[in-house]
């Protein structure tokens, strides 16, 4: 998969989240607070993880706590992991608890609501809801992923490979990369590794939600988010209360599947922005669209062929440009800075391009990395899709993806060599979800949404036996928050009362 599902919290940096203050509402004054668990009957050996009692903390102007889960779920004697929670305490009466996922696979749950819970809720959900962020297993403040230093991790996404992409000396460079990158992976991880897959996550969010003292998971996922909410639907039917999925993912598609419908979609996407700059007064284009799309792939190409050297002496090859590309397609807001970048680049300058592409990789100025969000992407897709690297079928699959997405397309290609030499092995199968007598669940689908495209919505609210669908009109990535107040009260009407929509409101 060569396009992360970033979420709403992670869009575009010229998307500037805003962020919850830092004056302590007068419900979290005090000390410490404790989560009672619902006590219901489970296995004996499930028993001390799903009786234990959450202590709260303050932390800022939020509630904090760790809770422990079990390494390896079909042995819970195995060891454990820790599970980070930050919680915003429901201001008025309340319902019970809201968990949110703001997507990846990698995001964390815990900063998005520790740093901008107006964004990821809003106030008719915070005066109902304790709104509760958590860091899924393998990521961020919770026992995670580690792979290599800052140093190893810049070759690992920026580094260039001299040989023409596709032949067998660039797949053996390739190849060879990412052999290491996954040993590296195992190396600093262990046995988590082989463990982080959605389903395990999935069975976290039960334990959670029975811990959090909750009869029924009330869930709001966005992109990622809605196949660990789905997964989790499929798992516990009867324990699933209001869930909310936004920028859905089709649980059916494979790999190559998602690469396509990624590629066609960052492409139209990139084609609405050229339209839309081409009829402004300051674009670094001309002419008509198709005349603006060929300027890109030649700008592609260009890289591909001579990388361009930015001010710190990293380079700027094609799959860094292509990254600088996808990240600010995740909102329209953000299209401006995207003809910044184009024009700088146009002038043989990389560092706009570069820092774009750090935005998306988590890469400081500094040159560190804020999170492990890269390691846990790979780490969780890996166990959540099959793959296989045969040259004439990656080269295959490469071809399809030219012709699908000819700007985009090219740079999506032989994807499947990074988890093919993955430590961890997967053996599973995209199937449907159906969760047969789950309460109704909700599926949001934007019609311009580049990364997780409109048809999945469609196909999961299909799929899932209780699903319905809501559409958003528009551009963008994920649409609660931050398209229209259709939306906004489509979602809060259902998660706070409890309404269904006769039809698809069509916001």
């Amino acid at each position: 998969m060569r396009g992360r599902l970033v979420s709403a919290a992670a869009v575009v940096a010229a998307s500037v989240l805003l962020l919850a203050g830092c004056t302590v509402p007068p419900f979290l004054v005090g000390g410490t607070e404790r989560s009672e668990p619902t006590g219901e009957r489970v296995a004996a050996e499930l028993e001390p993880f799903y009786s234990q009692v959450l202590e709260w903390e303050r932390c800022d102007d939020k509630l904090c706590a760790t809770a422990t889960a079990p390494l390896d779920w079909s042995d819970p004697g195995a060891g454990e992991i820790e599970l980070a929670l930050v919680r915003r305490p429901a201001s008025g009466q309340k319902l019970g608890s809201l968990l949110v996922n703001p997507g990846g696979p990698g995001g964390s749950g815990y900063e998005f609501i520790a740093d901008s819970v107006d964004y990821a809720a809003g106030p008719r959900l915070q005066e109902r809801y304790d709104i509760v962020g958590f860091d899924p297993r393998g990521v961020g403040r919770s026992t995670a992923v580690t792979c290599v230093d800052a140093a190893e991790m810049d070759e690992f996404l920026y580094g260039i490979v001299p040989a023409e992409r596709g032949s067998d000396e660039w797949i053996a460079d390739v190849t060879a990369a990412n052999r290491a990158f996954g040993q590296a992976c195992v190396d600093e991880t262990g046995d988590l590794l082989a463990n982080v897959d959605t389903v395990s996550a999935a069975r976290d969010l039960d334990l959670l939600r029975a811990i959090l003292g909750d009869e029924r998971l009330n869930y709001l996922g966005y992109s990622y988010g809605t196949f660990l909410g789905a997964t989790y639907a499929g798992l516990y039917p009867e324990k699933t209360g209001r869930l909310v999925l936004d920028g859905a993912i089709d649980p059916t598609a494979s790999n190559q599947e998602v690469n396509i419908a990624q590629a066609v979609g960052f492409e139209d996407a990139l084609r609405a922005y050229l339209g839309d700059c081409l009829s402004g007064a300051e674009c670094p284009f001309s002419g008509s669209v198709d005349d603006a799309a060929d300027e890109v792939a030649r700008l592609l190409a260009s890289v591909e062929a001579s990388p361009l050297r930015g001010s710190d002496g990293r380079r700027l090859g094609a799959d860094a440009l292509v990254t600088a590309i996808i990240y600010p397609l995740y909102s329209a807001e953000s299209w401006p800075y995207l003809s910044d970048m184009f024009e700088s680049v146009m002038f043989g300058e990389a560092d706009i391009a570069l820092a774009f592409a750090d935005l998306y990789n988590g890469r400081e100025q500094d040159g560190t990395y804020r999170d492990n969000s890269t390691e846990a992407f790979r780490a969780v897709n890996c166990l959540d899709y099959t793959y296989d690297d045969d040259p004439a079928k990656m080269r295959a699959g490469a071809a399809e993806l030219a012709e699908a997405a000819p700007i985009i397309g090219p740079y999506f290609g032989y994807g499947d060599i990074g988890c093919a030499q993955w430590p961890a092995a997967s053996e599973v199968e995209r199937a449907a979800i159906t969760a047969e007598g789950a309460e109704p669940i909700m599926v949001i689908g934007t019609t311009g949404d580049p990364a997780t495209p409109y048809q999945w919505a469609e196909a999961l609210a299909a799929q899932l036996e209780s699903g319905f669908l809501v559409s958003y009109d528009g551009e963008g990535h994920t649409a609660y928050r931050k398209s229209n107040a259709c939306i906004d009260d489509t979602v809060e009407d259902f998660l706070v009362d409890g309404t269904v929509p006769a039809a698809d409101p069509q916001c």
